[in-house]
């Protein structure tokens, strides 16, 4: 059995490991994200939220497209920076005691995520871009500018509705 440390030795190879991850990591989110939306209040979070799980899906199709293809050895690489957010998520909402204000906890944990895809696809696309990958890079343009529109959309949702119904509630309930 060969020795698995160190075995990224060049930017494709990085690139390689994280398609893997990003792919483990939309799959997790694609599990949860149905009962996020159950568990939202308002009905325009759970509207945002049903899009970024059509997002999410399209995104799991996307990236076993370009493992496929990439001919990636596909080992299962569960992705924990992801299963931490989720489960910070999960310990958040148990704590709110009033819908609005969950809906604020959902809200800023579903935003959370999104800035650390954000990133990651960016990365990527860089990556990729640097390698002379363009379908490759343009695909993670792609995904990040999904990321964008749902983080867009999540910020609008905060500033002028789910936060301002958190604040009346938590003020009628002192």
């Amino acid at each position: 059995m060969t020795d698995h440390h160190n075995t990224l030795t060049n930017l494709l190879q990085l690139l390689d490991y994280d398609a893997r991850r990003f792919t483990s990591a939309e799959i997790q989110l694609s599990r949860v994200l149905p009962e996020w939306i159950v568990q939202a209040n308002n009905m325009k979070l759970k509207a945002v939220l049903e899009r970024y799980l059509e997002f999410v899906k399209e995104h799991v199709k996307k990236m076993e497209a370009f493992i496929a293809e990439e001919e990636i050895y596909s080992i299962s690489l569960r992705n924990r920076v992801i299963q931490a957010f989720i489960e910070d998520t999960i310990e958040k909402m148990a704590e709110c005691g009033d819908v609005e204000v969950r809906d604020a906890a959902l809200l800023e944990c579903v935003q959370a995520i999104n800035h650390f895809k954000i990133a990651a696809y960016g990365t990527a696309a860089a990556f990729a871009y640097e390698l002379g990958k363009e379908k490759a890079a343009e695909l993670f343009r792609e995904l990040e500018t999904n990321e964008k529109q749902i983080d867009d959309r999540l910020s609008q949702l905060a500033e002028h509705e789910v936060n301002p119904r958190a604040r009346v509630h938590a003020a009628v309930h002192d």
